[in-house]
């Protein structure tokens, strides 16, 4: 009996389980920025500046023009800009990066082209955070920041209406096991 079949209607898994995935493969200019944690693939022409939360991968035929803001940035095509990633940048041998990093972790693989200038923040840095920063650096959502604030569990320093959070303060109560 086909029409009065009742098939199982598939779930679906919710957005925030998993990063979604954007591909652009054509030319943009402009901005992009994303506060919710995606994967971004740019296979195309990119003009403008780039802030991502999650994981940017330049594709191999990709040419990029801009700054370039993320949290992981996996880069086989040309940038031409400064790009400051918060936990690990990685260019493939194909890679072609003119400007600045800024990065606590770079992988470049043989073959990689990078002309600028490398910063590297090392762990005894005692380098300000705000919560967003605070939140990737310690893979917890923003709200889990907020509670633990909220609760007096975590070092801070609150200046006007912005919370800053030293990186040397927030290594040494999360070895020390506060963290409960």
């Amino acid at each position: 009996m086909v029409f009065g079949e009742k098939r199982p209607v598939p779930t679906q898994t919710p957005l925030s389980a998993s990063p979604k995935t954007v591909e652009i493969n054509a030319e943009m200019h402009g901005s992009l920025t994303f506060k919710e944690s995606v994967d971004l693939k740019i296979n195309g022409i990119f003009s403008g500046s780039l802030d991502i939360k999650g994981t940017l991968t330049v594709g191999v035929n990709a040419q990029i023009e801009g700054d370039i803001n993320g949290d992981n940035v996996i880069i086989a095509g040309r940038i031409k800009g400064n790009v400051s990633v918060t936990r690990m940048l990685t260019l493939m041998p194909t890679a072609v990066l003119i400007g600045d990093i800024s990065s606590p972790k770079l992988n470049i693989v043989e073959g990689a082209v990078f002309q600028g200038t490398s910063r590297m923040p090392s762990e005894s840095s005692n380098e300000s955070m705000n919560i967003r920063e605070l939140a990737s650096y310690l893979e917890l959502d923003e709200s889990v920041i907020i509670e633990l604030v909220r609760a007096g569990k975590i070092p801070v320093i609150k200046d006007g209406d912005s919370l800053k959070f030293e990186r040397r303060e927030i290594d040494n109560w999360a070895v020390s096991g506060i963290v409960k």
